[in-house]
C-alpha cells in the first residue's frame, strides 16, 4: 500500500506492530463540545518534557484567562497560563498519572468566564487567513510559541519552540504532522481535524516557516476519510499535502509514522530531525496558528472521555487544570460496570488513582474501561514464542529488557537499546504468558539512565 491522496515516497505503512481493537465507535462521530469553566483549576508546574516552570504569581492574586502564572526559566520548558478568571490560592501539590509528584497553582474561577461558542470562536473559529504566513519571519514565529507555552499535544508534551528551533548542524526539509491518533478510543485529534482543519494548515504553513522546511505533509490513518478530506479541502492551494496511511498500532510513533511517509529510517537512540524531519501533532499545529496569528496561549485542549463505563462518551474542548472528576461528571458519571479509568489511551496510558488529578497539557483522552474490557489471567512463566519480537515496531527483544529489568542488570538493558523503546505497549499486548513487558521496560528505563 502507498501513501493515497499525495506523491509521498513513503510506503504507507512501518515493519511490524499490531491491530488491536479500534473502540473509536464510541466517539469519532461525536461534535467538540465546549465544556464550561470549572469551578477551580490546579495548574502543574511541570507539564512537559524538561525542566518544572516557576510560579510567578502569589497567593490572592487575582488573573484573567490567558494571564502567564509561571515562567519557563530553561530553554526546554514550557510556560503555563491562567485556564480561568479568578483568584490564585497557595501552591498545592499534586501526583500526576504517572506517579510524578509536581507543585500546582490552584486558581478558584471567579467572575464572567468565556465559555460555548464565545471560547471555540476564539480557539478555533473564525478566520484563519493562509496568506498571512509571509507577515511573519522564522525568529517571530518561535518567540511566539516560546511565549503561548505551546507543547506538543499528542502525548509526548515536548515544548514545541525547542522543535522549531533551527539548527545548522542538522538542517531541516520535512515537517510532517501527525494526525494518526492510533492509540484505541481516542478521537480527539479526529474531531479537530474534522472540525477545524483550518488552524492546523495555517499552523503547519507557519511551523514549516520557521524551522525550514520546504515540504509539508499530514498523515493521517485511512480509518479516518473524513479528517483527511476536510484538511484536504483547507490545504487547497498550498503547499500542505495529505498522506493517507495504513491503520496500525502504534502508526502514531514518530519513528513509525516518518517511515510509513517519508521512506526514511530514523536511527536507533535518534530523533527524525536526525533524518531532517520536524513531526508535530495537528493539535499542537492549531495551537502554533492562534499563538502566531492572534497571539492567544495554550489554555484549552481537546479531550476524548469514552470508554464503555463512561455514561455518555463525549469529545470536550476543557480548560487545562480541570480535575479529571469534572469531566467524567458532565460526561454523566461512571456506569456501575466502571472497573478501571486510565489517562489517556489503553495501550501507554496510565491507570488513574484519583479522579482529582488535573488534565494537563498533554492529556488526550480519558477512557473508562469496564470489567469485560480488561484481562485479569494470572502471569506465568515466558514460552518463548517470540510474538514480542515480532510485534516490536523497533525491532528489540522485549523479553531481554524485561529480564535485565527484574534483575537490575543495567548494563544487559543497555546492550539491548533499552533506550529507545517507545514503550507502546504492543509487547505486552500480545504476550500469551500476560508478563507486563512495558511496565518492567519502563522501570528499567529508569534504572539504565
Amino acid at each position: 500500500m502507498s501513501c493515497k491522496t499525495c506523491s509521498a515516497p513513503g510506503s504507507g505503512t512501518f515493519d511490524r506492530g499490531i491491530h488491536p481493537p479500534h473502540g473509536k465507535k464510541l466517539c469519532e462521530d461525536a461534535h467538540i463540545e465546549v465544556m464550561p469553566a470549572p469551578a477551580s483549576v490546579a495548574l502543574p508546574l511541570l507539564q512537559h518534557t524538561g525542566a518544572p516552570c516557576q510560579s510567578s504569581v502569589q497567593a490572592k492574586q487575582s488573573v484573567v484567562l490567558g494571564e502567564k502564572v509561571a515562567s519557563a526559566e530553561a530553554f526546554v520548558s514550557a510556560a503555563i497560563h491562567a485556564s480561568v478568571t479568578g483568584m490564585v490560592g497557595a501552591l498545592g501539590v499534586t501526583t500526576l498519572p504517572n506517579g510524578r509528584h509536581v507543585k500546582t497553582i490552584p486558581i478558584t474561577a471567579q467572575g464572567e468566564q468565556l465559555s460555548g461558542p464565545a471560547l471555540w470562536d476564539d480557539i478555533y473559529g473564525g478566520q484563519w487567513p493562509l496568506d498571512s504566513v509571509g507577515k511573519h519571519q522564522p525568529a517571530d514565529i518561535a518567540k511566539a510559541v516560546r511565549e503561548a507555552g505551546l507543547v506538543g499535544l499528542g502525548g509526548a508534551a515536548f515544548p514545541t519552540h525547542v522543535k522549531l528551533a533551527v539548527n545548522p548542524s542538522k538542517p531541516v526539509d520535512t515537517l510532517l504532522l501527525n494526525g494518526c491518533e492510533c492509540e484505541p478510543y481516542l478521537t480527539a485529534d479526529h474531531r479537530l481535524m474534522v472540525e477545524a482543519p483550518a488552524p492546523i494548515v495555517l499552523g503547519a504553513l507557519l511551523a514549516a516557516k520557521a524551522c525550514g522546511a520546504k515540504q509539508i505533509f499530514i498523515a493521517v490513518e485511512d480509518n479516518k476519510p473524513d479528517a483527511a478530506k476536510a484538511l484536504q479541502d483547507a490545504a487547497k492551494g498550498t503547499p500542505v499535502n495529505v498522506a493517507v496511511v495504513k491503520t496500525k498500532y502504534p502508526m502514531g510513533g514518530e519513528r513509525q509514522v516518518v517511515p510509513a511517509v517519508l521512506k526514511r529510517v530514523v536511527p536507533t537512540g535518534g530523533l527524525p530531525l536526525d533524518v531532517g524531519v520536524v513531526v508535530m501533532n495537528v493539535a499542537t499545529a492549531a495551537a502554533v496558528a492562534r499563538a502566531v496569528v492572534r497571539g492567544k496561549p495554550l489554555t484549552h485542549r481537546v479531550v476524548s472521555v469514552t470508554g464503555d463505563g463512561i455514561a455518555r462518551p463525549k469529545n470536550l474542548l476543557v480548560a487545562i487544570g480541570t480535575p479529571y472528576q469534572a469531566l467524567v461528571d458532565y460526561c454523566g458519571g461512571l456506569k456501575p460496570t466502571a472497573a478501571r479509568v486510565i489517562a489517556g489511551g489503553p495501550m501507554m496510558g496510565f491507570t488513574l488513582g484519583d479522579l482529582a488529578t488535573p488534565i494537563t497539557k498533554g492529556t488526550s483522552g480519558i477512557v473508562v474501561l469496564t470489567h469485560d474490557d480488561i484481562r485479569r489471567e494470572a502471569e506465568t512463566a515466558c514460552v518463548r514464542c517470540g510474538r514480542c519480537v515480532d510485534a516490536c515496531p523497533l525491532r528489540l527483544v522485549p523479553t531481554k529488557l524485561a529480564m535485565a529489568s527484574r534483575h537490575k542488570d543495567w548494563d544487559l538493558a543497555r546492550r539491548y537499546h533499552i533506550a529507545a523503546c517507545c514503550e507502546c505497549g504492543s509487547c505486552s499486548y500480545v504476550c500469551p504468558a500476560r508478563i507486563p513487558l512495558v511496565q518492567l521496560i519502563r522501570v528499567g528505563k529508569a534504572g539504565s539512565r
